[in-house]
């Protein structure tokens, strides 16, 4: 630290933060630098000295684990971060059976699904720093056993204010991997595999949204709403075993230097593994990414498309398409297909074809291309997201009053497509843009997402009251274009020269 420049010394408290948070997780050395043993290992190891980062001689770093055992805890990961988005909108299709139940109008109802957005974008900011003190997977597991029992109280509720109270725990506890998952597959993916296996984890969140009222339409309309909760906190206890089981510790700092060691720290230590003390500053540091211009353009860019594809397109369904249509619960979960068939879709272009996409780049110039490359592939995903709200609101609007019509689900489809091609390609640029803060990167997108994606359900029944259903498709159009697809063209320019700065 006494060698480093004025220059470097005068740089915001983001960027110390960035390079010092993850210690000695790994060494980003070339090939040549490397001692003959620590060659000899990674090639035994991985196959090739090819690697970005390159990972220590430790068997307890995450990097070098064998594949399936990182894939079995990115899938536990993934579908932790799943549940906040899949236990907010559980409830959609119980909306009319909760308000009568609890005495509260509609609209107040869905203010249940919007109260958890909110918690979801700022808890992780508490619980980030606790990871990183005392790992990811404690706080993984205290995750999951408070939100069971939280989910349990929600059963249990007898009015509104005690049902939203227990809401508003369970978003709390149940939020930690919706941000650190970012970090996770940092920590354990090689950056030429990165977008494919963020995108495992950036899906599942998305899909969290549709699938949600998909499977608890049958279950409100079969059982009653009070078994949503019943089986949200069985699948919580579920999790937590599983977690025990398969879910080790991926947060190293170097202290393992042999084989049998690796076991315990992976699985049996609860206890603080950075001795750092606490700072005030951590606890609200992802937010100071607001300086950093290319995280900022890239979150901004994406949370206005989760908006529209993703929020407006699930929690207005209700409001939109159960009184045009006459539907039960039931017939209301299975409106949420057309959102799951094109996330899954569109995750394969955002995903493994975007690691493609760069590869061959790499190949093709011989050396590995800027971050801002893989930006080539927002703009389909843009105009997809942009296609599809259009189709769903004019289709909405102009579809005969109890007369089912497909179109609106084609256009949620199309718009989910192109949503979830935005979600992985700007997540992974931001990761690449700053790999050593990749816990604060995940924590920032989630804060700006789910910050818009809670205001949005407050104004989207104005809109369509004042402008109309169809005509606010124009709306839609010019934020997207004036927040995401322009801004997303100046960063492609401008990106390299922001981050080098």
């Amino acid at each position: 630290m006494s060698s480093m420049s004025l220059e470097d010394s005068s740089k915001s408290r983001s960027d110390y933060i960035e390079k010092t948070e993850l210690g000695d997780l790994a060494t980003e050395l070339p090939g040549s630098t490397l001692s003959e043993p620590h060659k000899a290992y990674l090639l035994q190891r991985h196959g090739t000295l090819d690697l970005d980062p390159v990972p220590s001689m430790d068997p307890a770093d995450p990097y070098n684990w064998p594949l399936l055992k990182k894939i079995i805890n990115l899938l536990l990961v993934a579908f932790h971060a799943c549940m906040g988005t899949f236990t907010a909108a559980a409830v959609i299709p119980a909306y009319e059976e909760i308000a009568e139940d609890v005495g509260v109008s509609l609209q107040r109802t869905s203010y249940l699904t919007s109260l958890q957005i909110a918690i979801l974008g700022g808890a992780p900011l508490f619980w980030k720093p606790l990871s990183q003190r005392y790992g990811r997977r404690p706080i993984f597991l205290l995750s999951l056993i408070l939100s069971c029992v939280c989910n349990i109280g929600c059963a249990k509720s007898p009015d509104y204010a005690s049902m939203a109270a227990c809401r508003a725990l369970v978003a709390f506890f149940i939020s930690p991997a919706m941000a650190i998952g970012s970090a996770v597959v940092t920590e354990t993916f090689f950056k030429r595999e990165r977008a494919q296996y963020m995108g495992i984890w950036a899906v599942m969140v998305t899909l969290g949204v549709p699938v949600g009222p998909l499977i608890f339409g049958f279950v409100a309309q079969r059982v009653g709403y009070q078994w949503i909760y019943w089986t949200l906190a069985i699948t919580n206890a579920v999790q937590f075993i599983l977690y025990v089981f398969f879910g080790p510790e991926t947060r190293y700092i170097g202290t393992d230097t042999h084989a049998s060691s690796a076991f315990k720290h992976q699985y049996l230590s609860i206890r603080r593994i950075d001795p750092t003390p606490f700072q005030l500053a951590e606890f609200y540091h992802p937010l100071t990414l607001i300086t950093n211009i290319p995280v900022l353009i890239a979150s901004a860019a994406y949370a206005m498309v989760f908006l529209f594809a993703s929020v407006m397109n699930s929690v207005e369904v209700p409001q939109l398409l159960q009184s045009k249509f006459e539907l039960n619960a039931e017939q209301l979960g299975l409106q949420f297909l057309g959102l799951i068939i094109g996330s899954l879709l569109g995750e394969q272009l955002g995903g493994v074809l975007s690691d493609t996409w760069m590869n061959l780049r790499a190949k093709r110039t011989g050396h590995k291309p800027d971050p801002e490359y893989r930006l080539w592939l927002s703009y389909i995903g843009y105009l997809l997201t942009i296609a599809g709200v259009v189709v769903f609101l004019v289709c909405t609007e102009n579809a005969q009053t109890g007369k089912w019509s497909v179109s609106p689900i084609i256009g949620t489809g199309i718009g989910a497509f192109g949503n979830q091609v935005v979600t992985t390609v700007l997540i992974t640029y931001a990761v690449d843009s700053y790999p050593a803060d990749s816990g604060s990167v995940g924590v920032f997108i989630n804060f700006i997402r789910s910050t818009w994606g809670f205001i949005g359900p407050f104004w989207f029944p104005d809109m369509f009251d004042t402008v109309g259903i169809a005509k606010s498709s124009g709306v839609v159009t010019a934020l997207l274009m004036g927040v995401s697809f322009i801004p997303t063209v100046i960063l492609q320019w401008r990106g390299s020269k922001w981050r080098s700065a």
